[in-house]
């Protein structure tokens, strides 16, 4: 098979969808799978391809000043025009040809590639732009789609047609993978797309986990957190959609029944934002920044519990890892999130609250989940394990390389 992976210069790629891409072709090693990554609007000067290991890397270059969905269609179809003739060119093997899109901005890449080739095309759905946009409430979607054009502001036509556009990618690909039950049911119901187009396949991840070699004296010296303080760990991109605005407040409760706590927000984006709603407890809260895997890998094996304040996620590569080194959780019941962890089980769940006009989390609530399972050491080894044992049944590299593979081959 002739695999051909699309990859994006923007912050997933940075994030989720670059360490899917990542997990994916460590996966197909070994099998009869010939993988290229397409790295499109690449920072590159010029087109190039360069071959890493057993994976070719092609980069084709922006040729437009807009290198996102904040251009207009014309400029995204100007710019795959070009992407097109490339491919045509070089490539020359198409026996058993599968383009694998994982944006949603895609459509007439996927469309002019059917012309051209004698291939399958399939897209994994890691996001939508109004699950983003609207913190994954389908209510609101729902009323902007009611909506004429005339009625809509600029802000909701923007997320209409963004829903248009991923509309017509899912409708022209041969497969559409949801990498959650919760996104199985949108495309059926919202998107209309048809079951048996639609295959559910969780993300996976390596283990890397360390536990029993592990020295967490040391690393908590190295990390200058005393063994005294109770450490509360949340990793992810700084966007309102994440919730941390609820995490500080929660962690402001927290503190005047807990004193000796500390928090590691550990990720890049908007700081200025959460630097003054933590102002008055920013003593008590360490922001890293984007951490290499290495740093972030000792930070879940010393931190007492992991917490995932996400108003919508769809298999959060994050909980994976807490899951993966038996970190306790606290996350909220966002669809995707619930259904990786059990209330109770591997993780404590907090509701979100969802109404027409926003969607929230209760801060007091969360704080006192969290309390909780540092107050109750035997609770939170007990979830810890539960969870590293969700891990090992449900989204292990093994068993995502499985459903990877059984998948492509259904398709050719």
């Amino acid at each position: 098979m002739n695999l051909y992976l699309c990859n994006d210069n923007d912050s997933a790629a940075t994030y989720g969808i670059g360490t899917y891409l990542k997990e994916l072709t460590q996966a197909l090693e070994g099998a009869c799978v010939n993988v290229h990554i397409v790295h499109l609007h690449s920072v590159r000067p010029k087109f190039e391809i360069e071959k890493i290991g057993n994976v070719e890397n092609w980069y084709i270059p922006e040729v437009r000043n807009d290198n996102t969905f904040s251009g207009s269609i014309q400029k995204i179809e100007d710019y795959y025009s070009n992407v097109i003739y490339l491919l045509r060119f070089y490539i020359k093997d198409t026996k058993k040809l599968v383009f694998h899109f994982n944006y949603n901005q895609c459509y007439i890449l996927a469309k002019e590639l059917k012309k051209l080739f004698d291939c399958k095309t399939i897209t994994v759905v890691h996001y939508t732009q109004w699950h983003l946009e609207l913190f994954g409430n389908l209510q609101m979607l729902r009323m902007i789609k009611a909506k004429s054009e005339k009625q809509r502001s600029i802000p909701e036509q923007m997320i209409y047609t963004a829903y248009e556009y991923e509309s017509a990618l899912f409708n022209e690909a041969d497969r559409v993978v949801a990498i959650s039950n919760h996104m199985q049911t949108v495309l059926n119901s919202e998107y209309k797309q048809s079951q048996d187009k639609i295959f559910v396949i969780p993300n996976g991840l390596s283990d890397a986990y360390s536990n029993p070699i592990f020295d967490r004296e040391y690393f908590r010296k190295k990390w200058r957190i005393s063994e005294n303080d109770f450490l509360i760990l949340f990793v992810g991109r700084l966007k309102s959609v994440k919730g941390i605005t609820f995490l500080i407040m929660a962690f402001r409760e927290l503190l005047e029944k807990l004193p000796n706590c500390r928090l590691i927000i550990a990720g890049s984006g908007n700081y200025d934002t959460y630097f003054q709603e933590a102002k008055d407890i920013c003593t008590k809260i360490t922001f890293t920044g984007l951490l290499e895997k290495k740093d972030l890998y000792e930070l879940y094996q010393i931190a007492d519990v992991g917490v995932l304040p996400s108003l919508t996620e769809q298999c959060s590569y994050v909980a994976i890892e807490m899951m993966m080194h038996g970190l306790p959780m606290v996350t909220t019941s966002a669809p995707g999130l619930a259904e990786m962890t059990e209330d109770g089980i591997s993780s404590l769940h907090v509701p979100i609250k969802e109404s027409p006009d926003k969607i929230e989390i209760d801060a007091d609530l969360l704080a006192e989940k969290i309390l909780y399972l540092l107050q109750h050491p035997e609770e939170r080894k007990r979830i810890g394990a539960n969870a590293r044992k969700r891990y090992e049944t449900a989204y292990s590299t093994d068993i995502f390389r499985k459903n990877m593979l059984k998948f492509y081959e259904s398709i050719i």
